[in-house]
């Protein structure tokens, strides 16, 4: 954990966050700042700081947090029209918080290129 980390801070119920879903590995709470109408963070609750960062003994965690991301599009009703999965690594790529997290997007057409800069 870091203890700057505002993720690490919601993880362990510091700050606040409208969580849709958690269990002992993996937490899933609304975006403050969505970019569609569904916008979900998917985060791990080891500090991870980035993707490039992820190391062989998390590949169970990592995996598991993509099973976490379809259940949550069946849950949001994403499913049949379609949802978007972006994972921001580095300040080129628009990683603001340093500590691994998948957006989950859904809810309207998204354009091809559109990015998503935060979180």
């Amino acid at each position: 954990m870091s203890s700057e980390c505002i993720f690490c801070k919601i993880s362990n119920k510091e700050a606040d966050a409208e969580i849709v879903y958690e269990d002992n590995d993996v937490l899933a709470f609304k975006d403050i700042n969505p970019a569609a109408p569904v916008h979900i963070l998917v985060i791990p609750k080891k500090h991870i700081p980035t993707h490039q960062e992820i190391k062989e003994e998390d590949a169970h965690l990592v995996g598991k947090m993509h099973l976490i991301l379809s259940d949550l599009a069946r849950a949001f009703e994403l499913n049949h029209d379609g949802y978007r999965v972006v994972v921001n690594c580095g300040q080129h790529a628009g990683q603001i918080v340093y500590h691994l997290h998948f957006h989950l997007l859904g809810g309207r057409p998204l354009d091809a290129m559109s990015s998503v800069r935060g979180g």
